[in-house]
């Protein structure tokens, strides 16, 4: 996101452009940002390189429809905008390319940790004690905080105030959602057989 930056003396209007080649130019500035920014980028701060009451929303659909032949696409991720490669090409990216720390490379208990924090946040490590019926190691919350996949919330208005944890945006982006709604229904997932007992 943007933070406190200086807006850049760039021509937003450029009305020296025809209508088309102008929407082009606005289309290629949201591209270009999108392609520099290692997260995703709020439609708020998309809105600084873009003409006065220009739709951000249309420039991205026509982006979308742009891309929709490339290898990588445009997707909507934690109420913001990132390019990312297409899931179809994961397996010659990991063949070839240095992907470095990207992999999550999480064991199968710290997933549903981090699930019982998703759904359950905020919420304390005797919280996730009595999901699972046993003590969750410092460790294993250590991996998750470090991954950036939970982060500390608000203390617990329990004795002692323990701290509490919830899930962050790099949660989001890691499990291609929205926002937190778009977490399966715990229905649903009982009903496939992957709910809790």
């Amino acid at each position: 996101m943007a933070k406190d930056r200086p807006d850049a003396d760039i021509d937003r209007e450029l009305e020296d452009l025809p209508h088309e080649l102008r929407w082009r130019e606005w289309m290629r500035r949201i591209e270009a940002v999108l392609f520099a920014s290692a997260s995703p980028v709020p439609g708020e701060d998309l809105t600084r390189v873009v003409g006065q009451g220009v739709s951000v929303d249309l420039l991205i659909e026509d982006l979308i429809a742009d891309v929709a032949d490339r290898p990588y696409e445009v997707a909507a991720v934690a109420g913001a905008w990132m390019l990312r490669t297409r899931a179809t090409y994961a397996a010659v990216i990991r063949a070839a390319a240095d992907v470095g720390g990207q992999d999550l490379d999480l064991r199968e208990f710290d997933v549903a940790v981090l699930a019982a924090v998703a759904y359950n946040q905020p919420i304390t490590r005797d919280g996730l004690k009595d999901i699972f019926g046993k003590e969750i190691s410092r460790d294993l919350i250590g991996r998750l905080h470090a991954r950036d996949l939970i982060a500390t919330g608000p203390r617990s208005p329990r004795r002692g105030a323990p701290y509490t944890f919830v899930t962050t945006e790099k949660f989001l982006v890691a499990f291609d959602l929205q926002s937190l709604r778009d977490l399966p229904d715990r229905e649903q997932l009982d009903d496939a057989g992957v709910g809790a007992e």
